[in-house]
């Protein structure tokens, strides 16, 4: 018997959050494979999962083109954000990035308070992709570093939120229990000839034990007591959307209705946007001519990869759902990391043979940061020479243990590539 080795490996990670976008760590891998077999047929697949990096993927998936501007930030400060506008395929499909206008890159460390932070730029970005004159707007949540429920965006589109004096309400989840009353007279005329559809975790929900301000408030900053005020809050406001709001499905317990920082439930209660789950909005629409099923279905061996793997990753996360496609072709699939966190373990049971942090030693987040892309390109070697060490022995054991196989030796360690960025990974 001789070592048969993977001739097709699929590589289809998601981003390293605030730190490197899909693209890039798809082509850290490689490199490592290619360390090992030099040959190998690597197909390269980077998933836009709604979060840092969507538009810019998809317009250059799509031959599209990104569009500039200064919108007001999720401090309040200016910022330099980007929408999508998408090429042939869909050239009447804009893409607005939840993360490009208030992610919580940013939002400095010692400003990270979602009780004050708004989603104002995102709004901004949709209107100006209705002055554009699209048809259909998909807004990619995740990354966001807000929990206002989406009133910000209401606002930037036209909505007054009132409180008892008939005054609009200041920016923030902070501020949402003090709306009495929601106004929609004056929104952009552009929406009711337009699809706005969110595209979320389907997971993520607006209220209830494992609602939003309880799931993803502390990674955002807050404290155990701002956590129940932000929860309190956005019950308050969730009544005021069904009350005079556009929405006709859940949009307390309802997918994607916490997306963002409650943007879900605040966008399909304002302006009658459709919830979506982003792998449905953004893999199986056509949007990216990425067709992930089929490349799947012709590999060997895929790889994926975030950069937290722990609880949270088979709720909705980009590992859990390329292991739930590649399960159905039978194809194996293991899973880098920049950190395994708390039920790691538990990814195993959605379809992922093995995990493996890019970490080698105990080191500074800094110093993990500045070297990611050498870090994955390093870790996708050594994953691989395992995996080639397994090979080796199955073919051992298979002939009954005479046989004598050794996996390639190292052609060579390729150049040192630097990095940016930041080593993290929880979508928001």
């Amino acid at each position: 018997m001789s070592l048969r080795v993977p001739q097709r490996i699929l590589v289809a990670p998601s981003g390293f959050k605030e730190s490197l976008d899909a693209e890039p760590v798809a082509h850290a891998i490689a490199a490592g494979l290619r360390r090992v077999l030099p040959g190998v047929h690597v197909d390269l697949a980077p998933i836009a999962d709604g979060g840092e990096g969507t538009a810019a993927m998809l317009a250059a998936a799509t031959a599209g083109a990104l569009h500039h501007l200064d919108v007001v930030g999720p401090v309040q400060t200016a910022v330099r954000a980007h929408w999508a506008r998408l090429g042939p395929v869909a050239p009447d499909t804009a893409v607005v990035e939840v993360a490009a206008a208030a992610g919580l890159r940013h939002v400095p460390r010692d400003r990270r308070d979602p009780g004050a932070t708004t989603t104002f730029g995102v709004g901004q970005l949709i209107a100006a992709a209705l002055d554009a004159g699209v048809g259909t707007i998909v807004v990619g949540c995740g990354d966001s570093g807000t929990c206002d429920g989406g009133a910000g965006a209401l606002q930037a589109l036209g909505a007054r939120i009132l409180d008892d004096r008939g005054e609009e309400i200041g920016p923030g989840g902070g501020e949402l229990g003090r709306a009495v009353q929601l106004d929609l007279s004056r929104l952009h005329p552009r929406l009711a000839d337009a699809e706005v559809v969110v595209a979320g975790n389907p997971h993520n929900r607006l209220c209830g034990p494992h609602g939003v301000a309880r799931i993803f408030g502390p990674q955002k900053g807050a404290s155990p007591e701002q956590v129940e005020v932000l929860a309190a809050a956005l019950e308050h406001w969730v009544a005021i959307l069904e009350r005079d709001g556009r929405a006709a499905g859940d949009l307390r317990f309802g997918p994607v209705t916490g997306a963002s920082g409650g943007l879900g439930a605040g966008l399909a209660g304002g302006i009658g946007a459709r919830l979506r789950s982003r792998f449905d909005a953004l893999l199986d629409s056509g949007l990216t001519g990425a067709d992930l099923d089929r490349r799947i279905a012709q590999a060997d061996l895929v790889i994926t990869a975030e950069g937290a793997i722990d609880l949270q990753t088979p709720h909705g996360k980009v590992p859990a759902e390329v292991a739930r496609r590649a399960r159905a072709h039978g194809v194996p699939v293991v899973a880098l990391a920049g950190q395994l966190g708390e039920g790691a373990p538990l990814v195993h049971d959605v379809g992922i043979g093995a995990i493996a942090s890019i970490i080698p030693v105990p080191m500074p987040l800094s110093q993990a940061v500045a070297d990611v892309e050498r870090l994955l390109t390093d870790a996708a070697e050594r994953m691989m020479r395992m995996i080639l060490v397994g090979g080796a022995l199955s073919v051992r054991l298979g002939s009954g243990g005479n046989s004598r196989v050794r996996p390639p030796a190292r052609r060579s360690t390729g150049p040192r590539i630097g990095a940016r960025g930041r080593v993290g990974g929880q979508q928001r």
